[in-house]
């Protein structure tokens, strides 16, 4: 093959394959193609599709450096995607939410965020069968996921990659020359992978490049060459620890081993590496390179020294309750100082029979006393025990509550709050708090699921298509269960080609081959099954979403016009400024919500009286009028569920998904050149409920966003950050409002 032919094959492809948004390939990287396709080690179309991937690669690579030139990352750095999570036996759905801005992955569920996951606690992601995979978490259990689509699978997997490399390099440098930078490609080369196919083993070629954090598999070739290769590009990430790499007996191939896969390399034989000696060359340098960044993670992946969990536990517990340091402590802040006192976090915890992660709990560190006192400080016979609260930073309170709630101080009587929380023989408060038969052609394993599955299934296999064309399960179709069961076992392109090359009768088979069978004479099976579910989850989802999101629109303007409320949080800013003004701390203009928890905890004399206590005392002494304040917020009655944040992931990812089911219709629908009366009937039907349910989530995308911009304003009116989510802003109310009534009635009674 010539030059020339080479040189006009890459012309027709810059002609026919690449468009404006495609970056043009360097010259260095074509000439690195041509000279495999020179040396034989590439046919023609292997190169173009070699050329295709490196294209779409910088495209890519290109995006996530000018995130704006990206479709995908328009609406910011936040990105949901509708998942299903393995979960004792059964799998559920969830949205699986990856926040940048937050550096946090969410796991929700009909709006309500179960779990959350900072960036730092990502360990690697696994790819597994079809659309599975699986993220493991550093001291917690993996995530066994699967996704809608494989390209959502291919999304996520780009993301979680990003987020585990970012892991990665924020750990401590490793001292060794010449470390590649971020990203940079040490050693690339193509390789045979081994795939298992019915009739035999088969190599498939790959392009194969080693980067610092990981190795990164494209599959190359014509599909007639690679039919069974995986579409979707395959990733081993290094950087979680787990990898190793074993030198095979033979000269030429090589394993490296995951956590749950095992890649069998071979160097391929060409006309350059046509000798023993030069393959078994290659065949070192690829297991040396690669078994030393594998060390390298390996070493990375061991807990570093600092302060975890148990550390800032024990060094809070050793500045609060050593009685050393309380008299110390004391002594100084008797002193005085304007300095606000410094704090060092502490383990978030819940109160009892709460779910509500309490805030930080600040520990006071006294400063040096060196300097002379620049206010007058409080006698150590008049010192009350301090109330920790989160002060409401200053550039937020102009435009708050607190900046009028400054201006008019509410009426205490100091004596009573004196009484019970004074200070005697200079102990300071401890903190010590309550603070958890005939042979199967199918894998064995999927075909033992699927056989317990199909004594349940009571449809026979060539009355499943017809099935598929049934929108409800009331007029004849599956069940949301059958569809749910069957996507589990579409088959594979090795099950196409197994089942493809069978030549005798069906009615020899075991009933799960037959299945199988017909299942691979569908076409765009997946797709179909992927529409029927939707379009049944649609109209469920959004009955559920609705009356959550009118519950937060109602809760946030109780919030915004509740004057009572507002009372209730001047007379905790009185009582709190007075036990810090005689603790010898600085007094506050506003405090955020967060504080509320802290009420109960913060114990008099008498161990049974409690902040909240001296509270409700103080407002029935002055305004009575005030203890009935949650009546102007009935919405919080109950324990909020749903978090605004998860009810917006919601949303979005129904909007998807209705795109998604426009997008199978005219799919399916232009493949079909002549259709019977049931498939026209299906089509006209499917069309009418699509623009019934177009309609039905634009109005409640109008309502999501109407929640979005009062809530926003009603973290604006209390001070509070503008990413504080309101499942526990909610939360903290709800629980104030129950706690208060308690106290209320013990007291009254």
């Amino acid at each position: 093959m010539g030059t020339d032919e080479t040189n006009r094959s890459f012309a027709a492809m810059d002609n026919t394959r690449t468009q404006d948004t495609i970056p043009q390939l360097s010259q260095e990287k074509i000439l690195k193609i041509m000279n495999m396709v020179k040396n034989k080690d590439l046919s023609i179309e292997g190169a173009l599709d070699l050329a295709q991937k490196e294209m779409h690669a910088e495209k890519e690579a290109m995006n996530m450096a000018f995130p704006m030139d990206s479709q995908d990352l328009l609406t910011g750095s936040q990105f949901n995607f509708s998942v299903y999570k393995y979960k004792r036996y059964r799998w559920q759905k969830r949205i699986l939410q990856i926040d940048f801005n937050t550096e946090t992955i969410f796991n929700i569920e009909k709006g309500i965020i179960k779990k959350q996951f900072p960036f730092s606690q990502v360990k690697s992601y696994e790819d597994s069968e079809g659309r599975r995979f699986s993220i493991a978490f550093h001291e917690r259990a993996d995530y066994e996921l699967e996704a809608m689509s494989l390209e959502d699978k291919r999304k996520i997997s780009h993301l979680v990659n990003k987020v585990t490399r970012s892991n990665s390099y924020r750990r401590p440098a490793v001292s060794c020359s010449g470390r590649p930078a971020k990203g940079d490609v040490i050693h690339e080369g193509l390789l045979d992978l081994q795939q298992d196919s019915f009739a035999s083993i088969k190599w498939v070629k790959y392009l194969v490049q080693l980067s610092e954090g990981e190795l990164s598999l494209s599959c190359i070739g014509n599909n007639g060459e690679n039919k069974n290769a995986d579409p979707v590009a395959k990733t081993i990430n290094l950087s979680d620890g787990n990898v190793s790499i074993v030198k095979e007996n033979g000269y030429d191939t090589f394993s490296v081993q995951t956590k749950e896969h095992n890649y069998l390399f071979r160097i391929p034989f060409t006309v350059q590496n046509n000798r023993a000696e030069d393959i078994s060359k290659l065949q070192n340098e690829w297991v040396s390179l690669i078994d030393r960044y594998c060390m390298l993670w390996k070493k990375h992946s061991e807990p570093q020294d600092g302060f975890g969990e148990g550390t800032s536990e024990a060094v809070y517990e050793k500045l609060i309750i050593s009685p050393n340091k309380q008299a110390e402590g004391a002594h100084c802040l008797a002193v005085g100082s304007e300095a606000p006192p410094r704090s060092i976090p502490f383990r978030e915890q819940t109160t009892p029979g709460s779910s509500f992660p309490l805030s930080r709990v600040q520990a006071v560190v006294p400063p040096p006393p060196s300097f002379p006192p620049p206010s007058r400080p409080s006698p150590a016979w008049k010192r009350t025990k301090a109330f920790h609260w989160d002060v409401v930073p200053q550039d937020k309170i102009q435009k708050s509550i607190w900046a009028s709630c400054s201006r008019h101080k509410k009426k205490i009587d100091e004596s009573r709050i004196y009484d019970q929380f004074h200070i005697q023989d200079m102990v300071i408060f401890s903190g010590n708090e309550p603070s958890v038969n005939r042979h199967i052609m199918l894998n064995q394993k999927i075909a033992h699921t699927f056989n317990i599955f199909l004594k349940s299934f009571h449809i026979k296999p060539n009355q499943l298509k017809e099935k598929l064309y049934i929108l409800h399960e009331d007029g004849g179709g599956l069940t949301d269960e059958q569809i749910t069961a069957l996507r589990r076992y579409l088959p594979t392109p090795k099950d196409l080609e197994m089942y493809q090359s069978f030549k005798g009768s069906p009615a020899e088979l075991h009933v799960v081959d037959q299945f199988m069978l017909e299942m691979c004479k569908i076409p765009h099976l997946g797709q179909r099954l992927d529409l029927l579910l939707t379009i049944r989850e649609l109209p469920v989802c959004m009955g559920d979403l609705e009356p959550l999101i009118n519950q937060k629109i109602r809760a946030c303007k109780e919030l915004q016009t509740s004057q009572k409320f507002v009372a209730v949080l001047e007379y905790i800013l009185a009582i709190g400024n007075y036990l810090n003004e005689k603790a010898g701390r600085e007094m506050a203009k506003g405090f955020q919500l967060s504080s509320l928890t802290k009420l109960s905890l913060l114990r008099g004399k008498e161990r049974k009286i409690t902040l909240l206590h001296a509270l409700v005392e103080q407002i029935i002494l002055h305004e009575p009028d005030l203890a009935k304040f949650s009546q102007e917020l009935t919405e919080f009655e109950a324990v909020p569920g749903a978090s605004i944040k998860g009810l917006r992931a919601e949303v979005d990812v129904l909007k998807k998904e209705l795109e998604n089911v426009i997008q199978y219709r005219k799919f399916i629908k232009s493949k079909t050149i002549k259709t019977t009366t049931q498939e026209s009937q299906f089509y006209k039907e499917l069309k009418d409920l699509i623009q019934k349910y177009e309609g039905h989530l634009s109005q409640l995308s109008k309502r999501c966003d109407e929640m979005k911009k009062l809530y926003a304003d009603t973290l604006v009116k209390f001070g509070e950050s503008p990413d504080q989510d309101s499942q526990e802003l909610f939360g903290w109310i709800s629980a104030f409002i129950r706690e208060f009534r308690k106290v209320s009635a013990d007291i009254m009674s």
